[in-house]
């Protein structure tokens, strides 16, 4: 199968954060954040593919600086890695004083999304090509995300094992 460059996948969204948005801290939801960050993944895995994709799991959200109502949000996704059907998303987001102009890491993450076909079963999605030194970190170091992926997987099944499925209401 072919190969995308990276930047065929880039994906941008900014938004405002307004006091609707924001904790008893006032500072961004971390919910919120959360879902902008699987929105904006979602569409640069779609734009690598080119085919409807699912997520399979938010391996982290890492929130290195809150965010405030003086500043906006800007998220930048993209995809870092493709195995057959999955791909790894790594998204960036970006507080920017709208007032002093500073900007600020403020969350990373990184999502796996599985290219599907009509019949909602995995279908293949092309390869990636890194360019930028970001681009090649990124790549270069995403297996060993994904093994650690597959033992958290593995980890997460052993554990349901043992859950509880009752009625706990009852």
């Amino acid at each position: 199968m072919e190969k995308s460059f990276v930047r065929e996948s880039l994906a941008i969204k900014v938004c405002h954060v307004f006091i609707s948005d924001t904790n008893n801290h006032g500072t961004l939801f971390g919910g919120k954040l959360m879902s902008y960050i699987d929105d904006i993944a979602s569409v640069s895995a779609m734009r690598h593919s080119r085919k409807p994709v699912v997520t399979a799991s938010t391996d982290s959200v890492d929130f290195l600086a809150p965010i405030s109502t003086e500043e906006s949000v800007c998220l930048e996704s993209f995809v870092t890695w493709a195995g057959t059907s999955s791909m790894e998303v790594f998204v960036k987001v970006i507080a920017e004083n709208l007032l002093t102009a500073e900007r600020t890491i403020a969350a990373t993450a990184f999502l796996t999304f599985v290219a599907v076909g009509e019949d909602g079963k995995p279908v293949p999605v092309p390869g990636v090509i890194p360019e930028t030194e970001e681009e090649k970190y990124l790549h270069r170091t995403a297996e060993q995300r994904v093994e650690a992926r597959k033992q958290r997987k593995a980890s997460s099944k052993e554990l349901a094992q043992y859950m509880d499925k009752s009625k706990l209401w009852e």
